[in-house]
Order: structure tokens, then C-alpha cells, then sequence
């Protein structure tokens, strides 16, 4: 253990001298309040360190020690439903120990509760052999999540004993490995892993089925699979927070890990209120059941936000070695980035596009590639998958700026916001112009499999009639309406019941708030089928207002609305109307 002193003070950024056995990325304590910091470059004896926490009243002089050990979160039972910090310190348990709302200077408070028992279920008996990612035993975390208790990474050998099944704390030791060097490990509920190095696997597969988030325009138009990654980005005000809000509430993974870098304090509180109190779709448990939170909000310290990100992915990556389905959502990278800057700034670096840092690319890429479907390390089998979403905000919506640009160089899934759409209140406003997804024709082969190849046919027809509409929109500018044939005008028709009885969906209700694939389905496929049967009518003869006016119109305006346990009868029934009403039309054009 070094120990150094103060020479420069500058914000969050402290230099010391002194510190000769220091390594880069250490963990180091500041000053008599014992603040947090991490060595970001040594020159000789003296180290940059950047704090993670208000460095005020700090001067040359105080004292700068190290801890020996890079930065890093501890993983064991008790993570999940918490409330994080930055760098992993559990809001609620400071709150309870301080007595005030205000994140005390220099609190050390232990990232996992140490006094709480919990029903171990020994999995591994004496005499087996064991390597690192073999599950010891079992802990019921929440209704909804089984706790695997590993051997950690690098740890092999024979277990000598395991302790009975019973109530334990996370401290005491649950068996005893031989190593292959003949020591004893004795291991608990509890490892630490280093959160800017990723957690090893056996193998990366590439991602074959999609991660349904029950949103219409995600899973059906721009769909992510389960182990890819995503950006959501947009202007202020266009619904960032909600989508992502949305894809945490509904998301069909196992555990979810959101992390509030940099975003207003308000957007988290209504996290906070808002989780407890919904409903999972799939286990009918609380959704903070299966949530992790990591909450690092504007006023918070700027370092820390930094740091935020990897605590929240390297959480995320344990979760996904026990073979669960993890969803990482980040909200956002642009103020991740921005932190990154002005770090950069202090230390002095050469600058790069917008004063951003050179390494910008190389940092957001880190992240993003930790994100994948993989075969987990230990002997028994098991799959598990880490979906990262980041939410990118550019300064005025303009998506040439570098984190949108780098983060679209990394992602293979671009959900575009778009303020105009937000105005005109058609929620979730991602364009449909704008955005892609490059998992279309991985993922085909499970949509085919699953839902017959209608599905991505009706897919692809939707998006051909929404381009269409965007090249008659100009033509309709300079000529009007009525201009068109009534072919054409049939496809802007169509291409506004695809935008609004189909994209545009309403969070807050519980209907239409979560739409499952069927369903999807079902609904693209009336509007489709109003289209075709239109199409025949009109080269019949038919008045192409008529069909715009068929009383079913209505009906198929609301079918989003129609209860979860009765859409398939209703869509039926509206199905078989809307070809009685067409055809009486068709019938009336022919006798023209």
C-alpha cells in the first residue's frame, strides 16, 4: 500500500506525488474524508487521479493512499431490487445511516448487506471437480430470480466440503476447494470482479432470436435480438427516457440493469416510484423483482457518471454467466461522454472533433462489445445473453455530432426519435425513415419458424407503403390530393391507418402498452388485408372514397384497444365485416 500527498487540485481531477508503487487504475483514498479516487495515468511518482466524489476543501498536502486493487463491484446475493450509486454504493442503506437525502462525503458503506441471511441450497458435493463459472449452490434472491453462486473465474479443483442447506449471511463460507496447487480456497456468496475488464465465456454466438419489448415499431419494424445492441437517439423531448422506460418495463429478459448516467434527478424518481408498482407481464411479480438500478444523476459528481456505465454492464455480465437473459439500458452516453471530456480536459489531453477525447470511439465501443449471446465458462452447459441499449442525446438533435456518430459505427440497431413526430404526440417517435436494424435477416429464420413467413412479408409490405407515401407526400405538395389515381391515393390512405392504427401505441394504457408478437401480427396483417381487398375493388370499378368511409374503419382504428384475452375473435370478426362491406362496394363499382 503507497501513500502519496496533494500537489494540484482541479475539480475532480487530484495529482500526487509520491505514490511510486502505485499501479494505473487503482483504487485510491483521498484526503481525511477518505474520498474515493482512481489512478488514471502515472509519470514517474505522480499520478492523475480522477475522484468520484466533491473534491471541495481539498489541498496540496492531504494524504493520497492507495488501495492496491483496480475498481470494482462486488457480486453476490442481495444485488438485485437495489438502488446503486456510480461506483456501487447502495443509496438506500447511506440514507438509513446518514439520516439525510444528501450523498455524504467519504461514506463507506458495503455495496451488498452483510447482516441479512439467505436460504443457501448446496448444488456442488464434496469430491466433485470444479472450475471457474460451476455453480456451488443456490440462493432464492427474489420470487422471480435463483442467485447462482459460482466458483469464481481462475479457481479450479476438487470441493472438500459445502456447507449444509440453512440461512447464511453473505460472508460465511459455503465450501472448500482443493486447487490443483494443493491450497485450500475457501469461498463464500461473494466475488469481486474488476468493472473495465469483461467477464470471460467460452464461446460468442451470434444472436438468433429477438428481444421482445411489446412495442409495435421496435418488434415488428426495427426489431433487436437478444444479445445485440441499440441506440436510442433524439432531440430533447422526443421520448428517449420513455422508450427505454418501456423496453425495462417489457423487455422479455430474465434481469434488467438500468442505469441513470448524467439524466435529470426527476426521470429517476419516477423510475423509482414506477417499477415497485408495475406488474411483469411474465412472472405477475413487481418489476423491481428482476431490476437492478444505477442511479448517477446530473448534480451527482461528473467522474463518477464515468465509471457508472462499467459497474452497470459488469453487474450485468455476472447475471449473464448463471445463463439469464440480461438487457443493459443506458440512459444516456452522450452524458457519459461528456464526462469523459471534461476528465480529458483536466489531464491535459490533445483534444479531438468537439473537444471530445481521441479514445471516444474506442470507450463506447468497449462498452457496447461487452454486450452478446455466449456459452458461459464452466463444465455444465449454459447459454446466456447481454443486451446493451444506450441512449444517445445530441446537442440540438443533430445526429453528426461524434457520440451519434461513433455509437452508429458500433450498433447494429438504430431507433432514430424524431421531435417532429413527438410534437404531433404519435408515441414511440421513431421514424420509420430513418431508423434500421441490421438483425433483420438473422432473425428471420425464428420469425419464419415461429409465426409462418407472413410476418416478415407483411413487414417488408408496410415499410415499401410507408416509403411510398413519403415520395407522394412531395407529388401531393405541388398537386394536391385529389391529383392522384386512386391507386395512389389508396396507398396514402393505408400508409396513415399503418402510422396510426399500428405504430403509434399509448404507453399508459395497459392494453396497448404491451403488444405481444401475435398480436402484432394479427393487427399488421387486417390493415393489410383492407389494403389487397381494396386494391381488387378499385380495379373493379369502385368509388375509392366509399371504401375510405366503410363503417369497419372505425372498427379497425380501435382494434389496439381490444382486450388481450379477446383480440383474436374481435380481429376475426372484423376481418370477415370488412370483406362483406368491401365486396357490397366492388359489387356497386361493377354495375356502374
Amino acid at each position: 500500500m503507497s501513500q502519496g500527498k496533494i500537489i494540484k487540485v482541479s475539480g475532480p481531477l487530484v495529482v500526487a506525488d509520491g505514490l511510486a508503487d502505485a499501479n494505473m487504475a487503482d483504487v485510491v483514498r483521498v484526503g481525511e474524508q477518505r474520498l474515493i479516487g482512481e489512478i488514471l495515468n502515472m509519470t514517474g511518482d505522480r499520478a492523475s487521479i480522477q475522484v468520484y466524489e466533491e473534491t471541495s476543501g481539498l489541498g496540496p498536502g492531504a494524504a493520497v493512499v492507495s488501495t492496491g486493487a483496480p475498481l470494482s463491484v462486488e457480486l453476490g446475493p442481495g444485488i438485485i431490487e437495489n438502488i446503486y450509486d456510480g461506483i456501487q454504493r447502495p443509496l438506500e442503506e447511506i440514507v438509513k445511516q446518514t439520516g439525510s437525502n444528501n450523498l455524504a462525503r467519504g461514506v463507506e458503506v458495503s455495496a451488498i448487506n452483510r447482516e441479512k441471511k439467505w436460504a443457501y441450497t448446496p448444488v456442488a458435493k464434496a469430491g466433485d471437480k470444479v472450475v471457474g463459472g460451476d455453480v456451488l449452490g443456490t440462493v432464492p434472491e427474489t420470487e422471480v430470480v435463483l442467485h447462482k453462486i459460482m466458483v469464481p473465474n481462475g479457481v479450479s479443483g476438487t470441493v472438500e466440503w459445502t456447507i449444509k442447506p440453512g440461512d447464511y449471511n453473505v460472508d460465511t463460507v459455503v465450501a472448500k476447494v482443493k486447487t490443483d496447487k494443493g491450497e485450500v480456497r475457501e469461498l463464500t456468496m461473494t466475488q469481486k470482479w474488476p468493472v473495465r475488464v469483461g467477464r470471460p465465456y467460452k464461446q460468442k454466438y451470434n444472436p438468433v432470436a429477438p428481444l421482445q419489448s411489446g412495442q409495435r415499431i421496435i418488434d415488428t419494424m426495427f426489431p433487436i435480438a437478444k444479445g445485440g445492441t441499440a441506440a436510442v437517439p433524439g432531440p430533447f423531448g422526443s421520448g428517449k427516457t420513455v422508450v427505454q422506460h418501456q423496453l425495462a418495463k417489457w423487455s422479455d429478459v430474465d434481469i434488467v440493469i438500468y442505469v441513470g448516467c448524467g439524466e435529470r434527478g426527476n426521470e429517476m424518481t419516477d423510475v423509482l416510484r414506477e417499477f415497485p408498482e408495475l406488474q411483469d407481464p411474465r412472472t405477475g411479480e413487481s418489476l423491481m423483482k428482476r431490476t437492478v438500478l444505477i442511479a448517477n444523476t446530473s448534480d451527482m459528481p461528473v467522474a463518477a457518471r464515468e465509471a457508472s456505465v462499467y459497474t452497470g454492464i459488469t453487474i450485468a455480465e455476472y447475471f449473464r454467466d448463471m445463463g439469464y437473459a440480461v438487457a443493459v439500458i443506458a440512459d444516456s452516453t452522450s452524458r457519459w461522454a461528456e464526462a469523459l471530456r471534461e476528465m480529458s480536459g483536466r489531464l491535459e489531453e490533445m483534444p479531438g472533433e468537439e473537444g471530445y477525447p481521441a479514445y471516444l470511439s474506442s470507450r463506447l465501443a468497449q462498452f457496447y462489445e461487452r454486450a452478446g449471446s455466449v456459452e458461459c465458462i464452466g463444465s455444465d452447459e449454459r447459454r446466456g445473453s447481454l443486451t446493451a441499449v444506450g441512449a444517445v442525446s445530441p446537442p440540438g438533435g443533430d445526429l453528426s455530432e461524434p457520440v451519434s456518430q461513433a455509437t452508429m459505427r458500433i450498433v447494429k440497431v438504430f431507433w432514430a426519435l424524431d421531435a417532429s413526430l413527438a410534437y404531433k404526440r404519435h408515441f414511440p417517435a421513431i421514424n420509420w425513415l430513418n431508423s434500421y436494424s441490421l438483425y433483420l435477416d438473422t432473425l428471420k429464420p425464428w420469425f419464419d419458424e415461429n409465426f409462418g413467413e407472413a410476418f416478415m412479408k407483411d413487414r417488408g409490405q408496410a415499410m415499401s407503403i410507408l416509403q411510398q407515401e413519403a415520395s407522394l407526400n412531395e407529388i401531393v405538395q405541388l398537386v394536391g390530393k385529389d391529383a392522384l389515381s386512386p391507386a395512389d391515393q389508396l396507398t396514402l390512405e393505408v400508409a396513415r391507418m399503418v402510422r396510426e392504427d399500428f405504430l403509434q401505441q399509448n404507453a399508459f394504457t395497459d392494453i396497448d402498452g404491451y403488444s405481444s408478437y401475435d398480436r402484432q401480427g394479427k393487427l399488421l396483417a387486417l390493415i393489410l388485408r383492407y389494403e389487397a381487398l381494396c386494391r381488387d375493388a378499385i380495379a373493379k370499378g369502385a368509388d375509392v372514397m366509399k371504401l375510405f368511409d366503410i363503417p369497419v374503419r372505425e372498427k379497425i382504428g380501435r382494434a389496439k384497444s381490444v382486450p388481450a384475452e379477446e383480440y383474436v375473435k374481435v380481429y376475426e370478426e372484423i376481418g370477415s365485416e370488412m370483406e362483406g362491406q368491401i365486396a357490397e362496394i366492388a359489387a356497386q363499382g361493377g354495375d356502374n
